[in-house]
C-alpha cells in the first residue's frame, strides 16, 4: 500500500480523470470548464468537475461497508483544489473502527496537493457528515449581490421529471451520455452498463454515484432561483445521500429542490441547495443530494456596482 498501514487506511491506484465538459452552457455562456473562461479567471486550466473523483471512492468503500455502500451509503465532500486533465488522483478511506458507520475520506494529486476531504457512511445514524459539520459553522451573510433575490427556505417554481438512459445526451450542462461517461470512467463497473446490469445484485443496471451528481443537476435551470448574472460559478461542497438506493438507468424520478443556506467568503457567494429525489412511480424519498455552487463575485459584470448600491441603502 505505498507506506500506508492497509489496517488504517485503504487507497486506490492513481487515475487519470477526463475532463467531459469542455462544450459546458448555461444561461448563454460557457462554463469555467471551458479553458478560455477558466484562463480568464486566473486558473491554470478548465477544472474537471467535483464530482468525477466521487468514483474513485466506491470500489474501497464497497470493501469497508460491503452491499449497504449502495443502498444507504453517503458520500460527503468539501472540495479543496481543482484538478485538470493530465494530473493523476488517488482516493483514500480510513478503516472505520469499532463497528462505526462513518469514516473519513480524502483524495490527493501524485504531488501530495489535496483535492477533496470528507466522510463517507452508511445508514442513517447520527453520525454528523462533513457538511453538517461545515453548514454548522457558518455565519448568516450580511450583504449579497449576485444572491440577494435568494432567502433560505425557497423552494424550485415546479418538480422536476428526470431519468437517465444509457445513450441520453443530458443536455446542455452535460453534454454527453451515460455511455460516453462509461467509456471514461476511472471506476468502471459490469453493473453500470446495459451489457452487464442484469448481473448486479438489483437485477437492473445502477446509475454510478458520480453520474448522480448530473441526474440530479442537469434540469436545475427549471428551478428558476433567481439568480443573478451571467456569472460564473462552480462546486465547493457536494454531498450525496442514498436512502432507498442505488438510483437506477431508465428510472423515471422526481425531484424537489429547497435553499437550506446561503454564505459567502471574499470571492464567492454560496448557495446551498438540497434536491430530493423520489421514486416518481412509488413516490418513495430515495437520496438526498446537497450541492453548494460557489459563485465567482468577480464574474459578474455588475458586483462593484451593486455592493456599492446595496452598502448605501443598508447604511
Amino acid at each position: 500500500m505505498n507506506g500506508f498501514d492497509s489496517k488504517l487506511v485503504i487507497c486506490g491506484d492513481y487515475r487519470h480523470p477526463r475532463q467531459m465538459l469542455n462544450d459546458q452552457t448555461y444561461d448563454g455562456h460557457v462554463s469555467i470548464h471551458d479553458d478560455k473562461m477558466a484562463e480568464d479567471l486566473g486558473f491554470t486550466g478548465a477544472p474537471i468537475e467535483g464530482p468525477t473523483h466521487f468514483s474513485q471512492f466506491v470500489p474501497l468503500l464497497a470493501e469497508v461497508f460491503g452491499q449497504a455502500w449502495f443502498e444507504t451509503g453517503c458520500i460527503s465532500s468539501h472540495y479543496l483544489n481543482m484538478v485538470v486533465e493530465g494530473e493523476e488522483v488517488r482516493a483514500f478511506v480510513e478503516r472505520p473502527v469499532g463497528g462505526a458507520t462513518i469514516t473519513r475520506i480524502w483524495a490527493e494529486k501524485r504531488d501530495g496537493t489535496p483535492v477533496l476531504a470528507g466522510t463517507a457512511s452508511v445508514g442513517s445514524g447520527d453520525e454528523l457528515s462533513e457538511l453538517d459539520q461545515r453548514r454548522a459553522k457558518l455565519k448568516p451573510s450580511e450583504q449579497l449581490v449576485i444572491l440577494s433575490e435568494l432567502s433560505v427556505g425557497m423552494t424550485g417554481k415546479q418538480d422536476e421529471l428526470v431519468q437517465m438512459d444509457f445513450d441520453q445526451n443530458m443536455g446542455d450542462l452535460y453534454p454527453f451520455s451515460l455511455n460516453d461517461k462509461l467509456r471514461g470512467i476511472t471506476e468502471l463497473s459490469s453493473w453500470y452498463t446495459r451489457e452487464g446490469g442484469h448481473t448486479s445484485p438489483w437485477g437492473r443496471a445502477i446509475i454510478p454515484l458520480e453520474m448522480i451528481s448530473v441526474l440530479t443537476q442537469y434540469s436545475s435551470r427549471e428551478a428558476e432561483f433567481p439568480i443573478k448574472g451571467p456569472a460564473v460559478g462552480l462546486f465547493a461542497d457536494q454531498e450525496i445521500k442514498l436512502i432507498n438506493g442505488p438510483l437506477f438507468v431508465g428510472q423515471a424520478y422526481r425531484l424537489q429542490r429547497e435553499v437550506v443556506c446561503l454564505s459567502e467568503s471574499r470571492r464567492v457567494e454560496s448557495n446551498w441547495v438540497m434536491t430530493s429525489v423520489y421514486d416518481a412511480e412509488s413516490g418513495k424519498l430515495v437520496a438526498e443530494c446537497l450541492l453548494n455552487s460557489a459563485t465567482l463575485k468577480d464574474s459578474y459584470a455588475k458586483y462593484a456596482e451593486e455592493a456599492e448600491k446595496l452598502g448605501k441603502s443598508l447604511a
